[in-house]
């Protein structure tokens, strides 16, 4: 489904050139959970970004079923995240002045539908499968940490994305409900038979993953 070929990224940084990926080669299958391992600044997260069309690379492509996405135009890229792409990052970023339906909705604004019934629909059904039947009308700062990161999750996946692509999501949670937001990715994997690429730290995730790749020094070794 995803291949990435000669895949870089530099940065200038006070004239030096800072090399964040070098030449990645990887190729990610349909259906797969593949998790990225690797410590801070090794560039797993700028290998993230690159392959969801949000960090153009210096050289190299991202193929996404036969076509270069970084060949599109901004207008094509961008819808092609919208329609394709679900991503969950490290900190749940919920606007505050909507509810967790609200919230899960938003990228459906985006579609070239819009928001319809059905949309809302969809929200709280994932919402569900996300333990949070009872929380539909809940404000931000009425959850819990772990119940807004369930949110930021059910978000990801509203637009019945065919990838997921997760920065550290579990990052910053204990362990029970480190162990919650897991069991709702893989669950989403194995029901819905999405494409998941999950950065992380955690050797416990990477275990449970169908593979892991390293990175250090933005290479896969």
């Amino acid at each position: 489904m995803i291949q990435c070929r000669a895949l870089s990224k530099s940065y200038n940084v006070a004239g030096q050139a800072v090399e964040a990926v070098r030449t990645v080669d990887l190729e990610v299958k349909q259906g797969e959970f593949l998790t990225v391992l690797g410590h801070s600044g090794s560039g797993k997260s700028t290998l993230l970004s690159m392959i969801g069309g949000l960090t153009r690379p210096s050289e190299g492509r991202v193929v996404f079923d036969g076509e270069d996405i970084w060949a599109y135009d901004d207008d094509r890229r961008a819808d092609f995240r919208n329609r394709r792409i679900g991503f969950v990052f490290q900190f749940a970023s919920l606007i505050p002045t909507l509810t967790a339906l609200g919230n899960v909705v938003l990228p459906h604004l985006f579609a070239s539908a819009g928001v319809t019934p059905a949309s809302y629909d969809v929200a709280t059904e994932l919402l569900r499968l996300a333990g949070l039947a009872d929380k539909l009308h809940a404000y931000p700062n009425e959850l819990s940490g772990g119940q807004q990161r369930r949110v930021a999750i059910a978000r990801g996946f509203v637009n019945g994305p065919e990838v997921v692509l997760a920065d550290e999501p579990t990052g910053d949670l204990d362990e029970s409900t480190e162990a919650e937001v897991l069991n709702l990715f893989f669950a989403m994997c194995r029901e819905r038979h999405t494409t998941i690429v999950m950065v992380t730290h955690n050797q416990d995730i990477c275990r449970r993953a169908d593979r892991t790749i390293q990175m250090k020094n933005g290479c896969v070794i």
